[in-house]
């Protein structure tokens, strides 16, 4: 940690003793924790928040984990990347974090490089190719990756939600009526009497090709999607609100963002705003709160709420300012060909980008058993023990013959935390040993001696072994 430290102290123009007085330390003893001669305690930690109101979040191990992850994954992909070895690259990570985030960023550039190069290959025989040199590169991934680094924009926005939560009064509607439709009635009594805006739902079954939420300026004339929920009903008033009343926040968060292109501007800037009736919809106090009550039992959360398994889960992994004894969470989903469509943390959390997911992960046994959750002790090669819960979910619009899409979605925390999680019991959290090894992807991973592994990690010699049929080609299903 005293890397971190000592590059905050010269971002903020401080001497030693400058940054000792502010901490009521000594310069000795801040010299020896600069130079990891000492630890970094709670108490230190806690006066620097305190004097500079810095985010801790930056000092913890979590931090220090996911940027490791990601540099040994960008070195994998580099040519000779694959002989450095580990020690270094944790050396790397840990004491030269800006250091890392440069080598991180031109890994990146090469990726999308390489992507651009791909596509004008790809389209050089069919006189595409002017037209992909000038194309934008993955704005949805840039937009998904602003997202998943925990801006400190989510936490405003946050704050904005819940005080509109608190001016709606929702219990005053119908305090017999579900959470959901409590909150419905009063945020179309909002947009009536402060923006003129009549809420009309479509009749029918629901279609493929019908809007779910379409504004008519000209007749003042919000129109929902037939077939929707009390909950999605929430959900889309809430972002037509956030559009409303929070529009120019959203705009200067879009904009002060440098993005690449007009569409990622506008994924972003459609992020914000469901970002913003998500936590309107399930406001962080109480949602935290009730959580706390139900002991994070996702499916009695989403029936006192009135929403879904996924909305539930996606909205627990992004509630890090909520409370300093909420449970830091990550959360992904996946089709069945392992397409990761979604992925947030309110910690930091490495999503491998290279050689895929691991087979081992209960993410992928839910498909096998739609509709029931699936619970894992998992623990990485780093040693570190997670708790991930997983479950199957179904999008469909329209009636028989409709095609749906189903997803795995799976919620994770710490194993720290197992045991306030109805999901923890029984588990056997006091046996590590139980835990089921799995890994970023085969590309990256150090278990020479799993079982499901395809291929073997970048960089390892592969012992050539006539009796092996792993990785052998052409070899018969034993």
């Amino acid at each position: 940690m005293g890397a971190h430290l000592k590059t905050l102290r010269e971002q903020r123009g401080l001497t030693q003793a400058a940054l000792a007085q502010a901490l009521k330390v000594s310069p000795s003893y801040l010299n020896q924790i600069e130079n990891n001669q000492r630890p970094l305690t709670v108490n230190v930690l806690l006066r620097l928040q305190a004097a500079f109101g810095i985010d801790l979040q930056q000092f913890s191990e979590d931090s220090q984990a996911r940027q490791l992850g990601q540099l040994r994954s960008a070195l994998a992909d580099m040519p000779g990347g694959d002989q450095v070895p580990l020690a270094e690259t944790r050396i790397l990570a840990e004491q030269l974090p800006a250091a890392t985030r440069v080598l991180l960023g031109l890994h990146k550039r090469i990726r999308a490089a390489e992507e651009r190069l791909s596509v004008i290959a790809e389209n050089t025989d069919s006189g595409h190719a002017a037209h992909a040199t000038s194309a934008p590169v993955q704005p949805y991934e840039e937009v998904r990756e602003f997202f998943y680094a925990g801006h400190q924009h989510l936490a405003l926005l946050d704050e904005q939600a819940e005080q509109l939560y608190l001016q709606l009064h929702p219990e005053n509607t119908d305090p017999h009526a579900p959470h959901a439709a409590r909150l419905v009635a009063a945020l179309e009594q909002r947009l009536r009497s402060l923006h003129g805006i009549t809420v009309l739902r479509a009749a029918g079954s629901p279609a493929v090709e019908q809007p779910v939420r379409m504004l008519e300026r000209a007749s003042h004339q919000l129109r929902l999607g037939a077939g929707l929920s009390a909950g999605q009903q929430a959900f889309q008033l809430g972002i037509q609100l956030a559009l409303l009343e929070s529009g120019p926040t959203i705009d200067g968060f879009t904009n002060a963002a440098n993005f690449g292109s007009d569409e990622a501007r506008a994924l972003a800037r459609i992020g914000f705003a469901n970002h913003f009736a998500a936590a309107l919809l399930l406001p962080n106090r109480l949602f935290q709160k009730t959580a706390d009550e139900l002991r994070y039992d996702i499916d009695l959360l989403g029936e006192r709420f009135g929403v879904g398994f996924e909305t539930v889960g996606h909205r627990l992994s992004t509630m890090r300012h909520a409370s300093p004894h909420s449970i830091p969470f990550f959360f992904v989903r996946v089709d069945r060909a392992g397409n990761m469509s979604k992925r947030q943390s309110s910690v930091d959390f490495h999503f491998s980008r290279t050689g895929g997911t691991c087979p081992l992960w209960n993410v992928y046994d839910a498909f096998s058993q739609p509709g029931k959750i699936l619970t894992q002790l998992a623990r990485m090669p780093d040693e570190r023990t997670y708790l991930w819960i997983a479950r199957t979910v179904e999008h469909r619009r329209g009636g028989y013959g409709t095609p749906g899409r189903i997803f795995s979605v799976a919620l994770g925390c710490d194993a720290r935390h197992a045991h306030r999680l109805v999901y923890g019991d029984g588990l056997g959290l006091d046996a590590p040993e139980r835990a089921v090894p799995i890994g970023s992807g085969c590309k990256v991973c150090d278990r020479e001696s799993c079982v499901q592994r395809a291929f073997p990690a970048l960089g390892r010699p592969l012992s050539i072994d006539p009796n092996a049929r792993r990785f052998a080609p052409y070899a018969p299903a034993s």
